[in-house]
C-alpha cells in the first residue's frame, strides 16, 4: 500500500498566492500607468498649450495602443501534446493514477496525454485566467520507457504534489502575466519604442521572483512524493529522469532522425531504452551529471533546482525501502507496460509532433535492420564518391599513414572546413568503405542505438568508425591492427569493390 498523507499541510500557499498577485497587479499597474501617461501627453498639450503635434500625438497613441493590446488577457487554447490516454484503453495506467490520487487526496485529472519528452507535468488548462479550466496531465513516452513502475509512482506523486500545493491554481495567473509581459516587450521592440526597456527591466524582476517561487514549489512537491513512495524509489526515479532528459535529444537526433529521413520508423520507446542501456552512453551521462554538479552556479532564472539540491532535500536514500513504501509490482516492470497498443500510440505521437502526412509514409522497421537498410546505403554512397582515392588501399594499410584523410574528407564536405574537420570526415569515409567491403564478404553488421557500429564474423569483431580514435588514444597500434586483419583474412581486401546497391552484391 502507498503511504497516505494524513491532512498534509499545503506548503505556504497563501504566501505564494499573495506574491503572485502582487507581481500580476504590479505589471498591469505599470502597463496601464504608462499607457495612460502616453495618452495624457497630447491631451495636456492641446488643453494647456493649445496646439497638437501630429507626430507626437501619433507616437503616443500608437504606443498606448500597443501596450493596451498586448496586456489584454487571452482565452487559453489548449493544444494536446500527443494522443490522449483514455481510461478504458489503458486501465493499468489509470490504476496507478488512482493510487497516487488517493494518497495525495486529489482527484484524478480529467485528461491525461502522452508526449514526446522525458518529462511529466500537470496543469489547469482552458478557460479564462484559470476560471473554467480543467485538470490536465501529460507523461512522456521516453520517460515511461526508462522508469520502473515504482519510480513512476514517485514522479506521479511529485506531479500530484503540485495539485496538492495549489501550484496549478497559481499557474494560470503567473503564466498569463508572463505571456502578456513578454508580448508587450515584443510588440514595443517591433515598433522601435524605447519603452520596451522599462518592461524588460520588469520582466527580469518578474522572472527572478516567479522562478524562485517555482523552485520552492518543486522542492515541496519532491518532499511530498518522497513521503508517499519512499525516498529511495523517488530518488532513483528523479535521477533517472534527469539522466534521461540529458540523453534524449542526442538519441532522437542521432538515431531517429536518420531513420525518418530514409523513410523508416523504428520503435521509439524501445530504441531509447537500448540507447540508455549502452555502457558508453551511461558513462557519458554519469560524467555529465558529475560535471553539472561541480560547475553548478546559482541561476536566478532557473525554474527547477539542480538535481543535487533536490536529492539533498528529500534526505539520504536508505539501502532498503522504508516500512509502508509500495512493494515491487510483479518484479517492478518498466512503466511502459502500463500502456496498451504501444505501436499505435507511437504513430499517433509522431503525427501530433510532425507533419501527419509525412509520418504516414514512414515504414516500420526493427532496430536490428537499421544498419543494413538505412546506414549501409549511405555508407556505400560515400565510399563510391571516394573510390578514386581508395585505389591501392587495403584494410591492413589503414593505420599506416597511407590514407589521405584530409583529401577524403574534403571530397565529402559540402562547404570548406578546417583541416581537423576534413580529417575527421575522411576517417568516417574509410570506415564506411570498410563496412561495405566487409558486408560483401558476409560479415554481420550491428548498429544498435548508442553503441559503436561493429561487424563480426568467426569470433572476430571490428569497430570501423573508431579505428583512428583508438589509434590516437593508444588503444590500438598499427601492428595490432595488421595482426587482426591477418587473423580475419581481410589484409588485402579491395576497398574499391563497392556495390551501388548498399551491399547487396553477393559476397566475394
Amino acid at each position: 500500500m502507498l503511504q497516505e498523507m494524513p491532512n498534509p499541510a499545503k506548503p505556504s500557499l497563501a504566501g505564494r498566492a499573495v506574491l503572485a498577485l502582487v507581481l500580476m497587479v504590479g505589471f498591469y499597474a505599470l502597463a496601464l500607468g504608462i499607457a495612460g501617461a502616453l495618452l495624457l501627453v497630447p491631451f495636456a498639450e492641446l488643453k494647456y498649450a493649445h496646439r497638437l503635434h501630429a507626430k507626437l500625438t501619433v507616437a503616443c497613441v500608437l504606443g498606448a495602443g500597443v501596450i493596451l493590446w498586448s496586456i489584454l488577457p487571452r482565452r487559453d487554447k489548449f493544444v494536446p501534446p500527443g494522443p490522449r490516454l483514455e481510461r478504458k484503453k489503458h486501465p493499468r495506467f489509470y490504476e496507478e493514477l488512482g493510487r497516487i490520487a488517493k494518497a495525495t487526496g486529489q482527484p484524478v485529472p480529467e485528461e491525461a496525454y502522452l508526449e514526446m519528452d522525458v518529462n511529466a507535468w500537470v496543469s489547469q488548462r482552458g478557460g479564462f485566467m484559470g476560471f473554467g479550466s480543467r485538470r490536465v496531465m501529460a507523461v512522456g513516452l521516453p520517460l515511461l520507457r526508462i522508469l520502473k513502475v515504482s519510480q513512476l509512482r514517485g514522479v506521479l506523486a511529485h506531479e500530484f504534489g503540485h495539485y496538492h500545493g495549489g501550484d496549478t491554481k497559481l499557474g494560470p495567473w503567473i503564466y498569463k502575466t508572463h505571456e502578456a509581459l513578454f508580448r508587450t516587450v515584443e510588440k514595443l521592440a517591433e515598433s522601435g519604442s524605447a519603452l520596451r526597456h522599462v518592461f524588460i527591466a520588469y520582466a527580469k524582476l518578474f522572472l527572478r521572483i516567479s522562478n524562485a517561487i517555482s523552485r520552492r514549489q518543486e522542492l515541496a512537491a519532491d518532499q511530498l512524493a518522497a513521503g508517499i513512495v519512499g525516498s529511495r524509489a523517488f530518488g532513483e526515479g528523479l535521477r533517472a529522469v534527469h539522466q534521461g532528459g540529458m540523453a534524449y535529444q542526442v538519441y532522437f537526433r542521432n538515431e531517429c532522425v536518420p531513420a525518418f529521413g530514409s523513410g523508416f520508423r523504428p520503435p521509439l520507446a524501445e530504441g531509447f531504452a537500448r540507447f540508455m542501456s549502452s555502457p558508453a552512453i551511461a558513462g557519458a551521462v554519469e560524467e555529465a551529471v558529475s560535471r553539472e554538479k561541480a560547475e553548478d552556479k546559482h541561476d536566478p532564472y532557473r525554474t527547477h533546482p539542480p538535481l543535487h539540491e533536490r536529492l539533498a532535500a528529500i534526505g539520504p536514500i536508505p539501502p532498503e525501502p522504508p516500512p509502508g513504501a509500495p512493494p515491487p509490482v510483479d518484479g517492478d516492470p518498466p512503466s511502459i507496460s502500463l500502456l496498451e497498443d504501444l505501436d499505435v500510440l507511437e504513430d499517433q505521437l509522431l503525427r501530433a509532433a510532425f507533419d501527419a502526412r509525412e509520418v504516414a509514409k514512414l515504414k516500420p522497421i526493427r532496430w536490428e535492420e537499421v544498419g543494413t537498410r538505412i546506414y549501409l546505403p549511405m555508407w556505400t554512397k560515400a565510399a563510391l564518391k571516394a573510390k578514386s582515392r581508395l585505389q591501392g588501399l587495403t584494410p591492413a594499410l589503414l593505420l599506416d599513414g597511407k590514407p589521405d584523410l584530409e583529401g577524403l574528407g574534403r571530397d565529402q564536405l559540402d562547404k570548406p572546413g578546417s583541416r581537423e574537420e576534413a580529417q575527421a570526415q575522411g576517417a568516417v569515409v574509410l570506415g564506411a568503405a570498410l563496412v561495405v567491403a566487409l558486408v560483401r564478404r558476409g560479415w554481420a553488421l550491428h548498429a544498435d542505438p548508442g553503441e559503436p557500429v561493429t561487424l563480426d564474423r568467426g569470433g572476430v569483431t571490428i569497430s570501423p568508425f573508431t579505428l583512428f580514435s583508438d589509434l590516437q588514444e593508444k588503444k590500438l597500434t598499427p601492428d595490432q591492427w595488421r595482426q587482426l586483419c591477418s587473423r580475419a583474412g581481410i589484409s588485402d581486401l579491395d576497398l574499391t569493390a563497392l556495390s551501388e546497391e548498399g551491399g547487396k552484391t553477393p559476397p566475394a
